[in-house]
């Protein structure tokens, strides 16, 4: 989990980023305009900053040259713009920032150049600082019926176990099942709806509905 600072002018698209980010686990401030911005930096210390180029007061490469003339661009910097030429571009990444992204931002993207961002912030903190996680051994997850035991190999996430009574109605043993497959997903994916989405090949909106109909609890296995 990272704190992430969002600047941009635009509402819908700040939501947007907070919304994505807030599900990927992360802490995610949001501001409007320089003046946000750089109060924001000071408060939060963030881990990653996302920065709109074009903003009504400074904009986004102005805000970059100070923050790396003054000595606060201790953190990777992602800019981003809609309209932005490829000199612009090459200007701020001359100036430090990490690297570039084109609007509309795509999920994939946006991703990818987060967690490569969050990659590179943490190569230049001091070992103790970053946290080492021991590879996760091999699990077995085990599905029984009363006609059938089959483990089932998993490389990494909970363990679980679920009994699946085969007498019962198609619909109520399918809904039984589905539960506990999507329950499964969310705590291998600690609650992160857009890799849950990705890992089962649904779209967003469809799975927040499936899950309201199933009854399962959207707030088991969320990250703190």
């Amino acid at each position: 989990m990272a704190n992430i600072l969002v600047v941009d002018d635009e509402h819908g698209i700040r939501d947007l980023l907070w919304e994505i980010l807030n599900d990927e686990g992360h802490n995610v401030e949001l501001a409007e305009n320089a003046a946000q911005a750089r109060a924001a930096r000071l408060r939060e210390r963030p881990d990653l900053v996302l920065l709109d180029i074009w903003m009504p007061d400074t904009d986004g490469v102005t805000l970059l040259k100070e923050w790396s003339s003054t000595g606060a661009l201790t953190m990777p910097v992602i800019m981003m713009s809609g309209h932005a030429t490829i000199d612009t571009a090459v200007e701020a990444t001359k100036i430090g920032a990490l690297a570039f992204l084109e609007k509309p931002v795509t999920l994939q993207k946006l991703l990818k150049a987060v967690e490569q961002g969050l990659a590179r912030g943490n190569l230049s903190k001091p070992l103790a600082m970053v946290a080492l996680t021991p590879p996760t051994p091999p699990l077995m997850h085990q599905v029984e019926s009363p006609f059938l035991v089959a483990p089932v190999a998993a490389d990494s996430g909970p363990q679980s176990s679920q009994n699946f009574l085969l007498d019962k109605p198609l619909r109520e043993a399918r809904d039984e099942f589905e539960k506990a497959y999507f329950e499964y997903h969310l705590a291998r994916e600690n609650g992160s709806m857009t890799r849950v989405a990705e890992k089962t090949g649904l779209e967003r909106t469809h799975l927040y509905r499936k899950l309201k109909q199933l009854g399962v609890d959207l707030t088991r296995g969320k990250r703190i």
